[in-house]
């Protein structure tokens, strides 16, 4: 009888502890929001906030081709042209170690990140896909895989390789 309380009161007391776990490792999202004045390639822009200050942003959730990798200046061209000149909100809460913004890029509420994988210009990067809501992940997850089945952009190529994998080969 005593063990059996004691296993029900673990059961009680298991939702608060994992309530402050996930409070504990919760992260505050911020919001930017300002003009794209440059697109460096198909997965990073830099903005003009309303400051004046410039700000790089390293679209999360995705990976492009290279510039110098097969459909690299196609996957760029395919940003600019969702982006360019446009005013954006960026949701982001970290930063990588090139000190970039890495955030979900925004225009008109529409995802330009989850846009660049549908249109077969950039992977779902999976390597990073817990620091992603569990709705984006599973859009991207399946904006790849309806781009790789529809044979469009980098996926009508027999040969792609990744770009985590190229830069590899590069180093």
């Amino acid at each position: 009888m005593r063990r059996k309380k004691a296993d029900q009161a673990g059961w009680v007391r298991l939702p608060l502890v994992v309530t402050y776990i996930a409070i504990s490792f919760s992260v505050e999202a911020e919001v930017l929001s300002g003009r794209v004045v440059h697109i460096a390639d198909g997965d990073t822009i830099t903005i003009l906030d309303n400051t004046n200050t410039q700000h790089k942003i390293r679209l999360s959730g995705i990976d492009a081709p290279e510039r110098k990798q097969a459909f690299g200046e196609r996957s760029r061209q395919a940003l600019a042209d969702a982006v360019a000149g446009q005013k954006v909100v960026i949701d982001w809460s970290k930063r990588d170690r090139y000190e970039r913004i890495v955030g979900k890029v925004l225009v008109n509420g529409k995802d330009a990140n989850w846009q660049q994988v549908r249109n077969g210009m950039a992977w779902h990067y999976k390597k990073y896909e817990n620091e992603q809501d569990v709705k984006d992940r599973s859009d991207y997850a399946q904006a790849e895989h309806l781009a790789q089945q529809d044979k469009i952009g980098l996926w009508s190529d027999k040969e792609q390789v990744a770009p985590w994998t190229w830069r590899k080969t590069r180093r």
